[in-house]
């Protein structure tokens, strides 16, 4: 039961990237050599008025073609996953955009796209409010030069949970893209989840411990309680409806992490919102937005994105090619 209701937990919010291996080597010592072409890798310290955040590893690359027209930060799903070696793979379709992904603090960078285990410590410190106060100083940090650009703030599964937070942090931001993210409150995405698995009576009882006397640094379901406390208060739905950037939700019909509900649901509630919505079901994608015949649909948002970057076109284009029904 325990690793069971983990399992819908952690599905809830970003399904398969995990962790890295317990004996990684630490990027500083190694990261740098192994950085594809192009790539930068960087630990942004927070600002002096910021000591109790923690500092982040960026990862970055310019534009690679001519003319730069946008920029994209990324917020990685839950776990620990290291994009040093998936990044040129998973940013190829990314031609005009400077590139920015901010890895928690505590992630081996060198640890790929579905390592077995985090760093030793790493869940004890995993919690929401802290990693988006730790994003927030990050951001603030980052050098911010040169001309406006169209500035997308992609969050990946669990890193939507954080998109609403951080969009005040960035200048220039044009949208706001949930990646196999619902965009609903995690304890309600994960409610749809444990119900779809026949699991609703377990991830009832997670509820209850969490809401008891037990103190945070307390494990339940392979998490500290704190971690599970967060994730049972977060509120970002309302957030995300209610603000003034587009979104654009992308998702896959085979979802196995997060239900089609949930996503629905979510773009129900967003329709009616002031500023832009466009939700992209890509059929048959898997969480990972990757189809049973080979096809990748990550490569196609960022196609759809490099092409034309202002919101109001990319909205347009989806909406064109893939009709709500």
């Amino acid at each position: 039961m325990r690793h069971a209701v983990a399992a819908i937990a952690l599905a809830a919010l970003t399904g398969c990237m995990t962790g890295s291996g317990a004996d990684a080597p630490h990027p500083a010592s190694l990261a740098v050599r192994r950085l594809p072409a192009g790539w930068q890798l960087q630990t942004l310290q927070p600002p002096g008025t910021l000591q109790t955040t923690r500092p982040v590893t960026v990862l970055s690359r310019p534009a690679v073609q001519e003319p730069p027209r946008w920029r994209l930060i990324v917020l990685p799903g839950s776990g620990c996953t290291g994009f040093v070696p998936i990044a040129q793979r998973y940013f190829a379709a990314v031609r005009h955009a400077d590139i920015w992904v901010l890895h928690k603090p505590g992630t081996n960078v060198l640890a790929g796209a579905t390592p077995a285990a985090c760093p030793p410590g790493f869940e004890a410190q995993d919690r929401l409010a802290r990693w988006q106060d730790d994003a927030r100083a990050a951001l603030a940090a980052l050098p911010w030069d040169g001309p406006a650009r169209p500035t997308w703030i992609a969050g990946i599964s669990e890193g939507g949970e954080l998109l609403a937070a951080l969009a005040p942090t960035v200048p220039w931001p044009t949208g706001l893209l949930l990646l196999s993210a619902s965009g609903l409150d995690p304890g309600e995405a994960g409610a749809l989840q444990a119900q779809r698995l026949g699991a609703a009576g377990a991830w009832q009882a997670l509820e209850r411990k969490a809401q008891g006397p037990q103190p945070d640094a307390a494990w339940a379901q392979g998490r500290p309680l704190g971690y599970w406390r967060d994730l049972f208060r977060w509120r970002v739905a309302d957030d995300l409806i209610g603000g003034p950037w587009p979104i654009l939700q992308v998702w896959g019909g085979a979802d196995a992490a997060v239900p089609a509900e949930a996503y629905e649901r979510f773009a129900a509630r967003a329709a009616q919102r002031p500023a832009p919505f466009c939700s992209w079901r890509m059929p048959g994608a898997d969480h990972g937005l990757q189809g049973a015949d080979g096809s990748d649909g990550v490569q196609r948002v960022w196609a759809r994105l490099d092409a034309a970057p202002q919101a109001d076109a990319v909205c347009a284009a989806i909406e064109r090619a893939h009709p709500r029904p």
